[in-house]
């Protein structure tokens, strides 16, 4: 086997430029196929990853029903806080309702200024999200009750108006309202849907009188016992905004629930198949190069004729001939199925901070990759292969 081997490589190094074009397309087919699986998975588990950071035994509720056709018809109403009451009181499987008010205000400290948006919440928000703090606490129950001005920010505010500075218990203004800050959220990154640091949270009442002049709730984040079915808590849930709503039999729902679970799952499902789709195209490089293989490999078998009539001349068995032959075929298939994933390799960690994906390589996508070239040399380097040992030797020793 090892003269074999050595017989093998001589002959590729005889015709270096002729090897590397025949297995161009091997090389090609494993770099293309690895880089997409590589890509698509390190895609689907940043999207995966962005809808877990919403929340794990979450439903978020807003009003409205999606998409009207033609944009028509009245605005939804908005949540009150007796909506608020009636789930918890009346909706089995509810941990805690956290309600939500929103507004966007550009936030001024010494010179510094930044546009971000402004969330309302309560101490229910912390129980139902669990979100760490960095610094610093979370507002108390008091300071909710009055309205204070108190405040927690994200790290995109922190840098933008305390940069080096520790911002606990420094003040800053958020449109006309002074605020002080009591808390820093640790750090999320960046999201799908944009930055998710990028945000102040206050006492949902002091959002509700000194922004909005409103009680009317537009979210609410709803946390679910793991111990409760999410589909039977969305059916509960319904039923009972219906009727709060006054909602007729075949009237559309004007609210909308989310579950970030279900969004991950169709998110994953449709990228593992466009994932699929761009592989199974990508793999037809692997047959093209199985191919080229084949065809070198037959008119090296023609080129070769009395080298071969001279060997089995001399007393080689044909099924040494073959295995010469064969073992030429899966060497060449699997040097471009190795050069095939260096390059795989360079191309995902060049492309995966431009889509702001995390490169990991894959162990079983690579192995994958490598003996499916090797098994491509076998496939189509044994007819080359049977056709050299089935050569009559004094035929091949006429052969000019």
């Amino acid at each position: 086997m090892g003269t074999t081997l050595v017989l093998a490589f001589r002959s590729i190094r005889r015709h270096v430029l002729r090897s590397f074009l025949t297995v161009l397309g091997i090389v090609i087919g494993v770099a293309a196929v690895v880089t997409m699986v590589t890509l698509g998975n390190a895609t689907s588990a940043a999207v995966q990853q962005s809808i877990a950071n919403l929340g794990t035994n979450i439903l978020h509720l807003h009003p409205g029903g999606g998409f009207r056709r033609g944009g028509g018809g009245a605005r939804p109403p908005d949540f009150k806080p007796a909506d608020v009451t009636a789930i918890e009181q009346q909706v089995a499987g509810v941990t805690g309702v956290a309600p939500q008010a929103q507004t966007s205000a550009t936030v001024i400290r010494d010179g510094y200024n930044w546009s971000t948006t402004i969330f309302g919440m309560d101490d229910v928000y912390f129980e139902v999200q669990p979100w760490p703090l960095e610094q610093g606490r979370i507002f108390t129950r008091i300071e909710e009750q009055a309205g204070k001005a108190v405040c927690i920010i994200g790290g995109t505010v922190r840098s933008n108006l305390f940069p080096g500075i520790d911002p606990i218990g420094k003040r800053f203004r958020a449109g006309t309202v002074s605020c002080t800050v009591v808390g820093l959220l640790t750090s999320k990154g960046m999201a799908q849907y944009g930055d998710q640091d990028d945000m102040v949270i206050m006492p949902i009442k002091a959002v509700e009188r000194r922004f909005l002049g409103t009680t009317d709730i537009k979210a609410m984040l709803i946390g679910v016992d793991a111990a409760y079915d999410t589909d039977q808590v969305k059916a509960s849930l319904t039923d009972l905004l219906r009727e709060r709503r006054r909602l007729e039999p075949g009237e559309d729902d004007d609210f909308l629930i989310v579950d970030p679970k279900q969004i991950s799952e169709t998110l994953a499902g449709a990228t593992n198949l466009l994932t699929g789709i761009v592989t199974a195209v990508a793999a037809i490089s692997l047959i093209v190069g199985g191919i080229g293989i084949m065809n070198i490999m037959l008119v090296s078998v023609t080129e070769r004729t009395r080298e071969i009539g001279i060997r089995l001349a001399i007393g080689a068995v044909a099924r040494e001939v073959l295995l010469q032959f064969l073992v030429e075929s899966i060497v060449l298939s699997c040097l471009g199925g190795l050069i095939g994933l260096v390059i795989a390799q360079a191309a995902v960690m060049a492309i995966a901070p431009v889509m702001k994906v995390d490169w990991v390589f894959s162990p079983g996508i690579n192995l994958l990759a490598f003996a499916v070239s090797a098994v491509i040399g076998v496939v189509f380097g044994y007819f080359p292969a049977r056709r050299a040992a089935a050569l009559n030797p004094i035929d091949a020793l006429r052969h000019e």
